[in-house]
């Protein structure tokens, strides 16, 4: 088996078959859990989570209760803290925080608000921006920010063939220019719909060009000089991120509250793969802080005198099952659709999610710009009954061991997913062997899974992701220059390139809309995903930390850091 992967054996249980609240956990149950198979692990105890907590969070709790240290718990990990070599959430939670942006997003996400850049004119014909950047920014080492170090983030992000992401956000660039220190000249040769927009996002942080050429591939990994309110200090894989106050910083963004500098001294991202142990953490003062809450946690942190619960103006996430359409089988849109029927996305939402999230029928949001309310999602049912029908049609036969086959060969898929998400890759195993489908699921943690998913070696996927509007999601994975990611479905279809570049290069409203919609619709219609749940992150914060609003953009709720303080 592959480095860091873990493998789920066949016929798991599912949270869907009246297990407890989390899946079997002792500490929660609200019902009699059903017996587990002997390779999966045993439950877990409060004898058991008090001993794990005893012995693993001494030293957090110690640097928790630190005057000016505010430590915040995750789940996860990313690979390596580089904004344009990234598209992790992990990866732009800590990026927020030690970089800053041209521009950014009103708590709405409706309006775009100064960040680095104080002001900026667009021409008529769209095609050149202008931004003006603020006096006396300053890296963390010292070293004034300069227009020229815009311009070298940006030709380092738009190397061709370089290994870096999302570079569609940038728009169809013509150069990128410094006619003075403070002044930056953003030229396209084609209008770009969305750009200031997608320039909120973190893949547009600011970087320092000498040092990324200065570390090669190390950059993002030992070190990260940033214009952030926070200094990157350390970081130790799949343990915990380290960051300092950027003393002197006061140049963020009035309309976000705070402008500078940090309320905090030191901020601590810990992580805390178990769930319950995490919960657990925050409970007790080891933590201070987190939205990598699992469900089962809400109603019982809701009742906790000690912990208060805030969610963010806006905020979009969807949670999904994408498709590899170059696999065998998996190119017939009928397969796809079969598959599709057979996951029961509202008991997913119910069970393991107990609630707190909605069943999704489409790729995003139906309150997202640019979404179409005419949209077909009939082919995301949860209808068993079409499913064996769809493979019936497809020339499948069921064989004697309850499996489909085709020409002798078993419909047998792989599933790569998260280890965060193992209750969802239980029941969608669950799901796809009650319709005779056979799944082998392989999990893998946050650092190893971004390589594995760049693999032509599995045939499913579980993804959850932020967006700001349709074309941000349509962008982000559908267009075949993103192939093989974010466009882990290969999906090559020139119709698509066709109006993702209609939508993109619209010079009204009313033309992107009517592309982007098109581009939807089609897309649906290729149930090149199986959509799940539509998730509002849920922030928890413990005694010591002062109510404030959480973040919406790319779904990094403590966004910059600058609206967190210390009772």
């Amino acid at each position: 088996m592959p480095s860091g992967a873990s493998q789920i054996p066949p016929l798991l249980m599912t949270c869907r078959t009246g297990r407890g609240a989390h899946c079997g956990q002792a500490t929660f149950n609200r019902s009699p859990p059903m017996p587990r198979p002997s390779s999966f692990p045993p439950p877990v105890t409060l004898s058991r989570l008090a001993g794990t907590l005893l012995l693993s969070c001494i030293a957090t709790s110690a640097l928790a209760q630190q005057a000016g240290v505010v430590t915040l718990g995750r789940t996860y990990d990313a690979d390596r803290y580089d904004p344009q070599r990234s598209s992790s959430l992990a990866a732009a939670e800590v990026l927020y925080m030690v970089g800053d942006t041209l521009v950014t997003l009103s708590d709405d996400l409706k309006s775009v608000e100064p960040a680095l850049a104080e002001r900026w004119e667009v021409s008529e014909d769209g095609l050149t921006y202008t931004f003006h950047l603020k006096p006396g920014v300053t890296y963390c080492d010292g070293k004034a920010l300069t227009a020229q170090d815009v311009v070298g983030s940006m030709q380092r992000w738009l190397t061709p063939d370089g290994p870096y992401v999302s570079t569609w956000k940038a728009g169809m660039v013509d150069s990128v220019t410094a006619p003075d220190d403070s002044t930056v000249v953003y030229k396209l040769s084609a209008p770009s719909s969305g750009l200031l927009f997608q320039m909120a996002q973190f893949n547009f942080i600011i970087i320092d060009p000498a040092e990324a050429e200065a570390l090669g591939d190390d950059f993002g990994v030992t070190a990260f000089n940033g214009t952030g309110a926070f200094c990157f200090d350390s970081w130790q894989p799949n343990d915990a991120v380290v960051l300092t106050r950027h003393d002197g910083y006061d140049w963020g963004s009035p309309a976000l509250g705070n402008s500078g500098p940090a309320r905090v001294d030191k901020v601590v991202w810990k992580i805390i793969p178990e769930e319950s142990t995490l919960v657990a953490s925050l409970q007790a003062g080891e933590i201070d802080a987190t939205y990598s809450l699992p469900s089962w946690s809400i109603a019982q942190l809701e009742a906790d005198p000690s912990i208060q619960l805030a969610q963010p103006a806006a905020s979009f996430r969807t949670h999904y099952v994408g498709m590899k359409t170059s696999r065998p089988n998996m190119g017939d849109v009928h397969v796809r659709e079969a598959i599709s029927h057979a996951i029961d996305q509202s008991a997913i939402a119910d069970a393991i999610f107990f609630g707190t999230v909605d069943a999704a029928d489409s790729y995003y949001s139906e309150a997202a710009l640019d979404y179409d309310p005419t949209t077909d999602t009939s082919p995301f049912t949860f209808d068993p009954d079409k499913t064996r029908t769809l493979l019936e049609g497809a020339g499948f036969t069921m064989g004697s061991d309850g499996f489909w086959q085709k020409d002798g060969t078993p419909l047998t898929l792989t599933y790569y997913g998260f280890n965060s998400a193992r209750e969802q890759a239980e029941a969608i195993q669950g799901d796809l062997r009650k319709v005779g489908i056979d799944l082998k699921v392989e999990l893998f943690d946050s650092t190893a899974i971004w390589a594995k998913l760049r693999e032509e070696s599995y045939d499913l996927f579980q993804m959850d992701y932020p967006y700001l509007n349709a074309g941000d999601a349509l962008n982000l994975y559908f267009s075949s220059a993103s192939i093989p990611s974010p466009n882990r479905m290969m999906w090559n279809d020139p119709e698509t390139d066709r109006l993702l570049e209609a939508g993109n290069t619209a010079t009204t409203d009313a033309a992107r809309s009517a592309a982007f919609m098109a581009l939807g619709k089609h897309l649906h219609e290729a149930v090149l995903w199986k959509p799940l749940l539509l998730e509002t992150p849920t922030v928890a914060f413990g005694p010591r930390i002062a109510p404030f609003s959480p973040a919406g953009i790319s779904g990094a709720a403590f966004g910059t850091g600058l609206s967190l303080a210390l009772k």
